[in-house]
């Protein structure tokens, strides 16, 4: 993680309207910013986390996270050439939206 960041930035909020942002820390709840990000953030909140995550932490959610969409674990599988066989996301109790 970048040095002193501690917090999602206020521009990303939107994208967290459904928890307490006080209580949301970079560290603690990583897959679960990096899975919201991937999912619904716009260019500007995906350059955020890639400076923020290292590649290899997202990698790593990907590859074990059930909650992306399946557009969304297409694009990534891509971007960090994943295989499907690696990725949980794929299996049967994923999300399966299009």
């Amino acid at each position: 993680m970048e040095t002193g960041e501690r917090a999602v930035p206020e521009e990303f909020f939107h994208l967290f309207w459904d928890v307490d942002l006080s209580e949301l820390d970079l560290d603690r709840h990583k897959s679960f910013i990096i899975e919201r990000v991937l999912n619904m953030g716009d260019q500007k909140a995906l350059a955020w986390l890639r400076r923020t995550f290292p590649d290899e932490i997202i990698s790593r959610v990907i590859k074990n996270s059930r909650r992306l969409t399946r557009k969304t674990a297409l694009c990534w599988k891509n971007i960090y050439d994943l295989n499907e066989d690696e990725m949980k996301c794929f299996g049967t109790y994923s999300i399966r939206q299009d």
